[in-house]
């Protein structure tokens, strides 16, 4: 039988864990009437609850299926994710979070898709009751942005809920180690035969969504910055604007006065619209030499503290 790696990344899961574990499992089952076996490779990201301990239960009750990582504090659910590419053994692997809001009936279509040949399925998202409006805006305009400033293009909607063969896995594995990254994108970006899924998302069986505004603005331009390199030409049309600009005032200086203009208001938006442009380009070129310091300081995605069933 082929084998199935759902990869599930879990941080302070400790109300939903053990209810995603018993529906999923039922799906696993079925998948072995498919000629499928499957293993959970459950990846512990630094809970400060009894996530750890109850996946360490359910590891020693389960210990055909259930592999677990556990790591020395919290990375981050990309590192989570990268954790369990790197220790999944199946034949296919398929990402999942460990709130249900990634429905695991879809555990079979995955599996038939892998066995019609395709090696790369992104799961499309049409809707999410849980999302409120403003989430749902900026969602949309991040794919939109991003599709126009990558020469890759990036499925809308797609998320972390998707599924690849051991041959992209070992892809991903060797080339893709960047410490700033976007796994959901590298995935769209390898090419390979490709096919989507879509899906509506589930209610979440508990707990809460752990990226505030200010952790989705941060993903949103590490994203930028992994996939464009757009705005570091920002300043050349900065420039060219500001200088046409300035040659259009001085047009207008020579046509309205017969020397020096005397407008004060006018100098100060001059140099404040100046200044602006200015302080936005420095800050998008160090956000560039942000990431360039993350590589260079070469800290590993994550540290394991404890493995189960390996």
């Amino acid at each position: 039988m082929k084998l199935l790696s759902i990869v599930v990344s879990a941080y302070n899961e400790e109300a939903g864990v053990n209810e995603f574990y018993r529906v999923t499992k039922e799906y696993g089952e079925k998948l072995r009437e498919k000629g499928w076996n499957y293993e959970f490779i459950f990846v512990n990201d630094g809970s400060m609850d009894r996530t750890g301990e109850i996946l360490s239960e359910l590891a020693d009750t389960d210990k055909e299926h259930i592999k677990l990582i556990s790591f020395s504090r919290n990375f981050g659910h990309e590192a989570a994710m990268i954790a369990g590419l790197d220790y999944a053994s199946g034949d296919g692997l398929v990402f999942m979070d460990a709130d249900l809001q990634h429905p695991p009936e879809y555990l079979l279509p995955i599996t038939e898709a892998f066995d019609e040949g395709y090696q790369v399925i992104s799961m499309v998202r049409t809707s999410n009751e849980t999302a409120g409006i403003i989430k749902k805006i900026t969602s949309g305009g991040f794919y939109w942005l991003i599709n126009k400033l990558s020469d890759i293009y990036l499925e809308p909607n797609a998320s972390d809920f998707f599924a690849i063969t051991s041959t992209v896995q070992k892809v991903l594995m060797k080339n893709y180690r960047e410490k700033v990254r976007f796994l959901r994108g590298y995935v769209q970006n390898v090419g390979f035969r490709k096919t989507t899924i879509e899906y509506k998302a589930a209610p979440r069986i508990a707990g809460k969504s752990h990226y505030s505004i200010k952790k989705l603005f941060t993903f949103a331009m590490n994203t930028i910055m992994c996939f464009s390199n757009v705005p570091l030409k920002l300043g050349i049309f900065a420039g060219l604007s500001s200088g046409f600009l300035g040659f259009i005032l001085l047009i207008y200086t020579l046509c309205t006065h017969d020397g020096a203009p005397s407008g004060y208001a006018t100098i100060v938006v001059l140099l404040c619209f100046m200044f602006a442009v200015l302080f936005i380009v420095i800050g998008i070129i160090g956000e560039y030499i942000a990431v360039l310091f993350e590589e260079l300081k070469d800290r590993p995605l994550y540290i394991i503290e404890d493995k189960k069933n390996f």
